[in-house]
């Protein structure tokens, strides 16, 4: 028999990348300094992450046995994607900017090509920026899945974001 854990292993990436992106956009260091605000983001984004990979995976099982409207599902799947891929970019940075500070890598080409990586993924401005249009994603996949399981009437939002994206109500 096959059970849908998708209900329960996408509360905490969502939650997790919510509250990631909401440090990384609030400017927090300036109010409180003595916080290492960037290794909390950074295990946030981590565990967040490794969630969204088992919350996508496990969506493809609750597609199979839910079987809810095609065109919302199309929906909800393509911004878990966009949702999963943009956090994943900002992993990438992080990452990035992990292995400069420790100076993991000492091949000249590679360290080179991380240096870029990190200076464009893990730019303070454009990681914020990213968080931000990650979050919105993260909004919108979160509403279509609420649309999948409750009906678009449950979520006041609904009404008006699905019409706009051509999915009838």
């Amino acid at each position: 028999m096959t059970f849908d854990i998708h209900p329960i292993v996408v509360h905490f990436p969502i939650a997790l990348l919510f509250v990631y992106s909401i440090l990384k956009i609030l400017p927090l260091s300036k109010w409180w300094s003595g916080v290492s605000w960037r290794q909390i983001e950074r295990v946030l984004l981590i565990i967040g992450v490794c969630g969204a990979f088992v919350a996508l995976a496990t969506g493809s099982t609750a597609a199979h046995l839910a079987k809810p409207d095609r065109t919302l599902l199309h929906a909800h799947e393509t911004f878990a994607q966009l949702t999963t891929i943009l956090y994943s970019a900002l992993l990438v940075g992080e990452i990035a900017a992990f292995i400069n500070e420790r100076a993991l890598v000492s091949q000249p080409t590679l360290l080179r090509i991380i240096q870029i990586v990190e200076s464009i993924l893990a730019n303070r401005v454009f990681s914020a920026i990213l968080a931000f249009v990650a979050l919105i994603a993260l909004f919108m996949t979160g509403l279509l899945g609420g649309a999948i399981v409750y009906g678009a009437a449950a979520d006041p939002l609904a009404g008006i974001i699905l019409p706009l994206l051509g999915i009838p109500v």
